[in-house]
């Protein structure tokens, strides 16, 4: 079915339904902020001055207290109008699918004209009302009358409507009302109208897609689509929990689970069963040992009586994987010979169950299943009405509100007579109660099921009915159904509602042969607080999401044989939270087949986010048992169906007990022998080494720097304990956060606050967690080395070498050892190619943690050759590293000789390519070791791909999304040509120096700048006075700007000579990717064109949004940018920019207007033209300079002073608009 119109559709008629339900409301006098009074006179009601019949203003009043109900005020106007919404919008849903499938008695269609009519068309039901009326329960005569009077239309339809819905209601009580049930006065008006809230429906959805039964699936979960988009996220009260876990399944899965469970308990007593030809997604058992054919043939059942089949599905949604079940029983009973008209009533009445909290997914269920028993008897209907059908489809009620004793008195079992009218549902005042001793296990009972429901509405199919209260819950039943022809109305009310409760207490009392499920998901950070705790009392195995819950809980309603089948998300799989659930599962059940989805299996749902697996798995346990698994983690919706369908990537050769050898015994069902035997052969790595877990900040805005952000002389990078850290008096040290794909070295981007021995961190852990350690950890191993990695990534885990001075934190864990050489071998073992399986066998979800990965097997007495091996990658990977600026070791490479650029950056390209074939043999080296000892031959290689060689240097790695070499060769020197204009920014800045390498100023308030130009720390290249470097657009506007500072910076670094060579290849260079060329255009103004458009986004890229070089912007006409270095910021910067720029700047743009002005007297008119566009735009630049200017005039004056600790995101929220992409750095909301 092609949802998306569906889709497109739903959302809008949910706000369409609620908008319509509201206007009725709003006549009847209820509002979302009042609700207006209603008067009595004689047989009328009146309210708001419109009048209203007596029976109206009593229907009205159930409204009202419906409210009430729901909690009033606000939210329960709003939930209520929600509910009246979503049932009338099920009623039209569901009477459009009868009407297109034939099933309306009467044969005509009630929302439509024809097939495929548009809706303007007309309605069938109208042209034929006379010939219905009867049938309808309508008087004949009076609708013959409104047909004749020609402007009744309207009234006459909804009178058809609302009889239809009456008629209904005797097979379907669940979702249509019973005769004058009040919601029948909240269905919308204009109903024949062009603005009908029919009109989309009919319209929107095609009509073919009526013609299957899923549609109605599809149409609640889009429905709902847009109240779980506001919920989810969040802590969700159980009024949210439906919107928040609903997620329809989609057909081919829904035919795996039944397939392979129901399918598959018939197929092993009747082998030969010609059942299995029709299972397309049937799963043949793999071939097992006579051990465990002995222990089957044990278990399995030499006959089954399909009349004794019970499949329960207890959250069961809008009924899709039910009528599934449907569809499988239905060939179960032809095959042993049952009639087909007889089919359908023994399904509903005896084999299919379902349960689940929302009330309106229940209807829907119940109604797609008795739809589908209509396909095989046309007589279902009138089955159901005569009571012969009673399904067992129920939503579960909450007995919060239940007064059992009230309930009782009034039920009068013990014949008692009394009278009087029933009290409040909602009443808390209990009555005391006498009964006989042959009723009191009826009482009894109905006590013990109020306890277990008083959250039902929360719990669900969650809360255990104990099996040995079946019998009396049937006697009970029976005992009610009888009541209920009683003829008074209190004793009929109360067998209403306690038949509810006993209802459901009876299908979770059962035990069932099969249960299958999509069941919801929800992590605990999710769950209110009492569903956390009946999780963490009842389910401490699987309390980590609903979903494992009821994957634990389903166990508990099947017979001893049963066959428990779900789709669920994938992470019990592999999680460490979910140990003790595999552990359960692998000793005491029976994996039988898992098709392992991964992302994408819904194809509503996009990305990464839900990763599932359907699987089935048995109750009991069979010793030795190989159970099918499909691995299908690859490709989207389509790819997974049909490679279900045709069996591949099928692993049916491991024992269930093997999963028992792999630590945290995952479900690794693809890992082979050879790997298993890694595990027993090496010791693990916590067993020698001592990986441990980062801090975290609970504050990382607080906390944490980029390390550029900050004054460097108050940071400390090589204290070796927390002795010298102390000692130096430094606020800021470094910190591992893990970081993107990076092995040997680097990613060093990060301090911390450790001041004082980290003093305000542990005090702040203190006051939220009343001790600092819960989030503050092993804080005897800040400033030892170690290795590092990152603990969550996408792409693999790789290790770093992490000098002493580190502080980690939780995304970037370190292992500890006690000596060098173990930590070098380690190094090597750990980046090498025989890991990365092992790793994903450990924990396939890229969930890196110190706990996973201190279960890898280390072969600590492989060869030493592989410490030499490691360092040597570790010293070419940090010279990588510190040739970037953004390293605080950084050092510019390129030789600074006179002569060609272009020749230069080539040698130094060749450089790094040898240096990055170096590294690939050591790493090759490394695996040909490795591979040996770990007897991997078969399942790795020694080969490394280029692609994975993570230097920064190395074109494969820094472009590998991209596949056309040209087009890497040109990226990698356009890469070049950037840094060296950045360089040459930072030159003139001070941050750098062509006499000294490494970062030379980075202080704060330009304090110390001068003493360091006394002592000619920038003698070769001098810089700039003030730290501000205009960014201008056009060369006569400044001789000093970040343009003509490039050349002068070029001419000194290569020479003269070459000067006009290399600006051209610069320019070129440029033009290859970075800006578009530009025809008849100079090198310079090329260059020119860089640094007024590009340079800041680039920097922005390159220093992670915190940029040290600040743009400060008149506007978009550009009439004013420059550049201020963040490290050289004082009070008087702005005030230095004004006079020596801004000031300067407008009489240079005033001098020129009047120029133009002039030459334009004696101008040809093409001349003429030229200039006076050349006019418009410099107006508009003074226009713009001058609010600049007033700005920067009050800010100046002002002294604003910043502080480096806070960080660049703080501290550029301080300027106003004179700053250019404010947004970009500290969000829309400025700190």
């Amino acid at each position: 079915m092609n949802t998306n119109k569906l889709k497109a559709y739903a959302p809008k008629a949910r706000l369409a339904f609620m908008d319509a339900v509201k206007k009725r409301a709003a006549v009847l006098g209820i509002y979302e902020n009042k609700i207006s009074e209603a008067t009595t006179q004689g047989t009328d009601t009146l309210i708001e001055g419109r009048i209203f019949t007596r029976k109206q203003g009593q229907q009205r009043q159930q409204l009202v207290n419906r409210i009430e109900a729901l909690g009033g005020g606000k939210d329960g106007y709003n939930q209520f109008i929600n509910e009246m919404a979503f049932t009338w919008f099920n009623r039209f849903t569901a009477i459009r699918f009868m009407e297109v499938n034939g099933y309306l008695d009467h044969g005509f269609r009630m929302l439509s004209k024809e097939v495929d009519a548009e809706f303007g068309q007309g309605f069938e039901i109208l042209a034929h009302a006379a010939d219905v009326a009867e049938d309808l329960g309508l008087n004949k005569s009076d609708i013959v009358e409104m047909l004749l009077a020609g402007d009744k239309e309207e009234e006459l339809y909804r009178e058809l409507l609302l009889a239809q819905c009456h008629q209904l209601s005797k097979i379907m009580p669940f979702m249509f009302e019973k005769l004058d049930d009040a919601t029948e006065l909240l269905l919308p008006d204009n109903l024949t109208k062009t603005d009908s809230i029919l009109k989309e429906l009919v319209n929107e959805v095609p009509e073919d897609n009526w013609r299957e039964i899923e549609v109605i699936g599809w149409l609640y979960q889009f429905y709902i689509s847009e109240h779980k988009d506001a919920v989810i996220g969040k802590v969700v009260k159980k009024e949210d929990i439906p919107a928040a876990t609903q997620l329809f399944t989609p057909n081919w899965i829904v035919k795996y689970l039944v397939q392979n469970s129901l399918g598959r308990q018939w197929l092993a007593t009747y082998p030969d069963s010609e059942l299995k030809d029709k299972m397309e997604y049937y799963i043949t058992p793999a071939e097992q040992s006579d051990d465990v054919v002995e222990q089957l043939k044990a278990i399995t059942p030499t006959s089954i009586d399909p009349e004794q089949i019970k499949v329960l599905d207890p959250a069961c949604g809008s009924g899709h994987i039910l009528v599934e079940v449907y569809e499988v029983l239905r060939e179960i009973y032809l095959e042993r010979g049952y009639r087909l008209r007889e089919i359908p009533e023994l399904i509903l009445t005896k084999n299919i169950y379902g349960l689940d909290i929302d009330d309106r997914a229940a209807q829907m269920a119940a109604f797609a299943v008795l739809m589908k028993a209509r396909e095989d008897d046309r007589r279902i209907f009138s089955r159901v009405e005569d009571n012969r059908i009673q399904l067992n489809i129920h939503s579960i009620q909450s007995t919060e509100h239940l007064d059992i004793n009230q309930l009782w008195k009034d039920l009068d079992l013990d014949e008692n007579k009394q009278t009087g009218s029933m009290e409040d549902l909602f009443a808390e005042q209990s009555v005391f109660v006498e009964t006989s001793a042959k009723n009191q296990q009826y009482l009894d009972l109905l006590r013990y099921l109020k306890e277990q429901f008083i959250d039902g509405k929360n719990l669900g199919s969650l809360i255990n009915i104990d099996n040995k209260y079946l019998e009396i819950l049937k006697k009970l039943k029976s005992v009610l159904k009888d009541k209920l022809q009683d003829s008074s109305p209190t004793v009929r009310d109360a067998c209403e509602k306690l038949l509810l409760v006993v209802q459901q207490s009876e299908i979770l009392a059962e035990k069932y042969s099969i249960c299958v499920a999509n069941p919801p998901y929800l992590g605990q950070k999710g769950m209110n607080l009492n569903l956390k705790t009946f999780a963490k009392n009842h389910f401490p195995n699987s309390k980590s999401d609903l979903f494992s819950l009821f994957m634990e809980r389903a166990f508990d309603v099947l017979d001893a044989n049963g066959f428990n089948a779900q789709v669920n998300m994938q992470s019990w799989m592999f999680l460490s939270s979910f140990e003790k659930l595999r552990e359960s599962l692998i000793d005491t059940k029976t994996f039988i087949t898992m098709a392992h989805l991964g992302p994408r299996a819904f194809g509503q749902i996009s990305g990464e986010v839900v990763q599932t697996t359907a699987w089935v798995i048995q109750k009991t346990h069979i010793d030795g048992f190989i159970p099918s698994f499909l691995r299908l983690i690859e490709g989207n919706e389509t790819g997974k169906k049909l490679a279900l369908l045709n069996k591949l990537s099928l692993h049916a050769h491991t024992k269930q007990g093997d999963f028992r050898a792999i630590p945290g015994s995952t479900i690794a069902y693809w890992v082979t022998d050879d790997l298993r035997r890694c595990f027993k052969k090496f010791p693990a790595l916590a067993d020698f080494a001592k990986p441990r877990q980062g801090l975290a900040t609970s504050d990382n805005n607080r906390f944490l720097r980029l390390w550029h952000e900050v004054n460097f002389r108050n940071v400390c990078l090589n204290a070796t304990s927390h002795e010298e850290a102390a000692l130096s008096k430094r606020k800021w040290f470094p910190c591992q956060k893990g970081g993107g794909f990076k092995k040997w070295y680097g990613n060093h981007d990060y301090l911390v606050n450790w001041e004082n021995d980290g003093a305000e961190l542990l005090e702040f852990a203190a006051s939220l967690y009343g001790s600092p350690t819960r989030t503050i950890k092993n804080i005897p191993f800040y400033f030892k080395s170690g290795l590092t990695w990152s603990t969550l990534t996408s792409s693999g885990m790789t290790m770093r070498y992490s000098p002493s001075g580190f502080i980690s934190e939780t995304k970037g864990a370190i292992c500890f050892f006690d000596n060098e050489k173990t930590k070098f071998k380690a190094l090597a073992i750990l980046n090498s190619s025989v890991i990365n399986p092992i790793n994903l066998t450990i924990s396939p979800t890229l969930d890196f943690h110190e706990g996973p990965v201190g279960k890898l097997p280390i072969n600590i007495g492989a060869s030493d050759e592989l410490v030499g091996l490691a360092k040597k990658c570790v010293d070419i990977s940090k010279a990588d590293y510190d040739s970037y600026e953004t390293s605080w070791d950084f050092t510019f490479n390129l030789p600074r000789q006179e002569g060609s650029l272009e020749k230069q950056c080539q040698e130094f390209i060749r450089y790094w390519e040898t240096k990055t074939l170096e590294i690939k043999s050591l790493e090759e080296s490394i695996n040909n070791i490795l591979i040996s000892d770990y007897g991997l031959k078969n399942e790795v290689e020694i080969g490394v791909d280029l692609a994975y060689i993570s230097l920064d240097r190395n074109k494969y790695f820094s472009f590998a999304d991209v596949k056309d070499l040209s087009v890497i060769n040109k990226k990698q020197i356009v890469s070049l040509v950037k840094e060296c204009l950045s360089f040459s920014v930072g030159c003139s800045m001070g941050r750098f120096s062509l006499d000294r390498d490494g970062l030379v100023y980075a202080y704060s308030g330009n304090k110390g700048f001068k003493e360091l130009v006394t002592e000619g720390a920038y003698k070769t290249f001098p810089a700039d006075d003030d730290g501000i470097i205009p960014l201008a657009a056009e060369e006569w506007l400044f001789d000093d700007d970040a343009t003509s500072l490039f050349r002068d910076f070029v001419k000194t670094v290569w020479g003269e000579k070459h000067l006009q060579e290399n600006l051209d290849f610069v320019a070129e260079s440029l033009c290859l990717d970075a800006i578009k060329p530009k025809k008849n255009e100079s090198s310079m103004e090329t260059i020119r064109r860089y640094f007024s458009t590009q340079f800041y986004k680039d920097h922005l890229k390159t220093y992670k949004k915190r940029p040290i070089y600040w743009l400060f912007s008149s506007g978009k006409e550009k009439a004013f940018e420059c550049l201020v270095y963040l490290h050289r910021y004082n009070e008087s910067t702005l005030a230095r920019m004004r006079t020596e720029y801004v000031t300067p700047l407008m009489g240079k743009l005033e001098t020129q207007h009047s120029v133009l002005t002039e030459s334009r007297t004696n101008a040809s008119s093409t001349e003429q033209r030229r200039i006076d566009k050349e006019l418009k735009s410099i107006e508009k630049k003074q226009s713009e300079l001058r609010a600049f200017d007033e700005e920067l005039k009050h800010l100046a004056e002002m002294k604003i002073s910043i502080d480096l600790d806070d960080g660049v995101k703080v501290n550029y929220g301080k300027f106003g608009n004179l700053l250019a992409d404010v947004k970009a750095i500290h969000g829309k909301n400025p700190e």
